[in-house]
């Protein structure tokens, strides 16, 4: 009986992790859509640093910098909340920001920058998380 229920729960718990990936990404979309206005950015022009692996996920160091940025908001594709960050610069300030930050688990993050002109730019980093943070 045991056996059975556990079985029932992993069957359960198996269809669980798509779905929740696929929201979160829906949620991403959503969140860079509101910092963009609706813009689609192009790609480029944005540098994302992230370790290729970390092993604690409740302190990921990132650093992201974008030459003539007014602002860069990272994006983590896989929390639960997958707004990060947003850094704004001042005219006279190096666009570029460094912290460490939370994540759930493996996944994409995502830096997109305001530019000067009003534009958008954008770039992705895998990250293999082997003990999440969330």
């Amino acid at each position: 009986m045991a056996g059975a229920s556990l079985a029932a729960l992993a069957a359960g718990l198996a269809g669980f992790r798509p779905v929740r990936i696929a929201r979160a990404a829906n949620e991403t979309s959503r969140a860079i859509a509101a910092f963009t206005k609706g813009t689609v950015p192009a790609e480029g022009g944005v540098l994302l640093e992230v370790p290729e692996i970390a092993d604690n996920g409740g302190a990921v160091p990132i650093r992201v910098s974008a030459e003539g940025a007014r602002r860069i908001a990272v994006f983590a594709d896989g929390n639960p909340s997958p707004g990060v960050a947003v850094f704004t610069f001042g005219k006279w300030i190096t666009p570029a920001a460094s912290t460490r930050i939370r994540l759930a688990g493996s996944q994409k993050l995502i830096a997109v920058a305001e530019m000067a002109d009003g534009t958008f730019r954008t770039t992705a980093r895998p990250i293999k998380v082997t003990a999440g943070g969330c």
